[in-house]
């Protein structure tokens, strides 16, 4: 079993538990290769006032907001997630009127009683599947988090909420981009299939190196850039839209749920 060092195992063997009491405890890293086999989710949190407006967003935009649970307003936990929204998660996101106004690793002080949570898909969930199908995921190999981007095309609208869709970055082999697409596929549930392959360009992005979000990542030889629709979409609907108060997970810093991966393979 590979470990870090010689008592604690390697973080792609913990528990969604174990793995949560390591960021209530203060850790802060991006946590794909993380729980190997358990799903992790984008977390957003929004005033009860705003969550219909959310749900509706995420539903006319499935692809880049696969909801997979919504908390009742107030409450810290779900099915889904066991562990605490509050604490629990690697680093936190505060907006205040589509600002940034903090970045914390524990937003207990911040979370007000009137926050409806969601959970929301997130690409890392089939990114043991495509190493098993020996696909290279270059921001595991090199231990960085993965490179997101805003892009040019812009998501459906819904009540008080409208921004760009943000799509996540993995360079593949050419001849392997067909397993990619395959692979990713079957989870219908966190992103699915990619929206795009090739140039980026297309998308309205202008450098690969400079990411709105997440670590550059080398594009080798005989790669193309493939893009998958990302769970920070909210997020940029939240900097758009400029609501009130809202809190997201830090990009590429997960919430680890409960949910088995397998729980969204589909045949």
């Amino acid at each position: 079993m590979p470990t870090d060092d010689l008592d604690t195992p390697h973080p792609s063997r913990l528990t969604p538990a174990q793995a949560r009491a390591r960021f209530r405890a203060g850790l802060r890293v991006p946590t794909s290769g993380w729980c190997s086999g358990w799903t992790q989710a984008n977390l957003l949190a929004v005033p009860r006032d705003l969550a219909y407006d959310f749900l509706l967003f995420a539903q006319r935009n499935p692809k880049a907001c696969p909801v997979l649970d919504v908390s009742e307003p107030g409450e810290v936990s779900t099915p889904l997630f066991s562990g605490d929204l509050r604490s629990d998660l690697g680093a936190y996101r505060v907006y205040e009127h589509g600002e940034m106004v903090a970045e914390v690793d524990d937003a207990t002080d911040l979370w007000r009683d009137d926050l409806v949570s969601f959970l929301i898909g997130c690409s890392f969930t089939f990114e043991a599947p495509l190493l098993e199908a020996g696909v290279p995921v270059r921001h595991i190999e090199l231990g960085r988090n993965v490179p997101m981007y805003r892009t040019s095309v812009a998501c459906r609208g819904a009540g008080r909420l409208s921004g760009p869709l943000v799509v996540s970055m993995r360079p593949v082999p050419s001849a392997q981009v067909a397993t990619a697409v395959r692979v990713s596929s079957r989870y219908p549930a966190v992103h699915g299939a990619p929206v795009h392959v090739g140039d980026p360009a297309a998308l309205g992005i202008r450098d690969l190196g400079s990411p709105d979000f997440g670590d550059p990542v080398e594009i080798r030889s005989g790669e193309v850039p493939v893009f998958w629709a990302c769970g920070v979409t909210p997020q940029a609907a939240v900097m758009q839209s400029r609501p009130a108060f809202a809190i997201g997970h830090a990009p590429g810093h997960m919430a680890l749920t409960d949910a088995r991966d397998s729980d969204y393979l589909v045949p």
